[in-house]
């Protein structure tokens, strides 16, 4: 295959697709991006260290995605869609596990090299449904699941055999770029066709995310996430234009001294027009509020030992108040304290965190809908593990630890 067009460019085209068309879906989304946009410049504007983790142009262009599947052979097309895009997969989020469980495992397609990351860092974090978990799912219900999600096509296998070939060639020709990077755009397109809704409401009462995972026939873009500066000026900014967001923003406390991991927060979910199907086939009018506008702010990656501090400090009933006690105020100390990640040991060279927090991630499902039921009590009895799932898709699934400490050891 005579390669033109680069596995990153196709990644850059791909995440801009992705953009325009959720844009044309949710347009709450448009005005997020209009606001992390000038959020980001008065940023920049007045700090002069405000392009420390990534210059203006890459943190005002960066985007992440979320999407659900319902199975591992799902989840294995969207590793080999996902490949030719020089996306892989990084880490494993266990979201049962969370303070608000929600029944799914995760992990984030990701480039994995600096060069890449720069070139375009678009990630899409995605979640598979854990049906085999009996704490959710009895075991009727786990057949009656496992049967709906394996009668489905998400993906034109065309498609996929396609994204394994330009995969396997590091590109495509140019000619070829477009019609791809649609085709794999449309796939995540919001679906008109009717929901059947005694079966939505049935997996709705398990959980509302399972119920968007497995009560509907195609998979969807569930967010998309702009990056920003100031986390807390985009959720002042978002307010004020009559943008409700939720309640509290997601993950570490706002504190003076290095910013650490990930800052997440959103607008809530909008109800969005769908059609039902009633048992006697006639089709109705209703609505969904499951698609939310997200928005996050990245700071230096922790080390293990520095993770550890973090979970110490996240642990308090009041985490800022406390962080002093677990974190020095400057990237020196924090670099010669071996608690975060800086290229060639240096404080003024933080490695930013490419990943994700499965609290967060968690708290963002969850703070997003009406109403959700806990898992029943009990311990997991399934199979899933970073192990199984690597096995399942046929990827190896990078440590993210291993990638921080490559690049702060170039």
């Amino acid at each position: 295959m005579s390669v033109n067009t680069q596995t990153s460019q196709l990644r850059a085209h791909f995440a801009a697709g992705l953009s325009r068309m959720y844009g044309s879906e949710v347009p709450a989304y448009d005005t997020l991006v209009e606001v992390s946009t000038r959020v980001n410049a008065d940023y920049a504007a007045t700090h002069d260290a405000a392009q420390r983790l990534g210059s203006l142009a890459r943190v005002t262009a960066e985007r992440h995605g979320a999407i659900r599947v319902g199975s591992a052979q799902e989840l294995a097309q969207v590793a080999d869609l996902f490949s030719a895009f020089g996306m892989y997969p990084v880490g494993y989020y266990d979201l049962r596990e969370a303070a608000s469980p929600v029944p799914v495992v995760s992990t984030a397609f990701r480039p994995i090299d600096q060069d890449e990351l720069a070139r375009n860092p678009f990630r899409v974090f995605t979640s598979m449904l854990a049906s085999a978990d009996e704490r959710f799912f009895s075991a009727d219900l786990r057949a009656r699941v496992e049967r709906f999600v394996g009668q489905r096509q998400l993906f034109d296998p065309s498609l996929i055999a396609q994204a394994r070939r330009i995969a396997a060639a590091g590109g495509c020709p140019d000619e070829e770029a477009g019609e791809f990077v649609d085709a794999a755009v449309s796939a995540f397109a919001l679906s008109r066709e009717p929901i059947d809704r005694s079966w939505y409401e049935e997996l709705s009462a398990v959980s509302a995310v399972a119920a968007d995972i497995a009560g509907v026939t195609s998979t969807h873009i569930n967010h998309l996430t702009p990056r920003v500066l100031d986390i807390d000026a985009l959720q002042q900014s978002m307010e004020a234009r009559g943008i409700t967001m939720i309640d509290h923003i997601q993950g570490p406390p706002r504190v003076h001294g290095p910013q650490v991991l990930l800052r997440q927060t959103s607008f809530r979910a909008l109800a969005e027009p769908r059609r039902f199907r009633s048992a006697s086939g006639t089709v109705t009018d209703g609505t969904l509020r499951v698609r939310f506008g997200e928005v996050e702010q990245r700071g230096v990656a922790l080390t293990p030992a520095g993770r550890e501090r973090y979970d110490h400090a996240m642990a308090a009933s009041d985490p800022a108040s406390v962080w002093h006690e677990h974190f020095p105020a400057t990237d020196a100390e924090m670099a010669a304290a071996g608690l975060a990640y800086y290229v060639g040991g240096d404080p003024a060279r933080p490695v930013v965190y490419e990943d994700f927090l499965p609290a967060s991630a968690a708290g963002i499902f969850r703070s997003n809908l009406d109403s959700d039921a806990a898992a029943a009590q009990g311990g997991d009895a399934t199979d899933y593990s970073q192990e199984w799932m690597a096995g399942q898709i046929g990827h190896h699934i990078h440590d993210p630890y291993d990638l921080y400490e490559k690049v702060a050891s170039s």
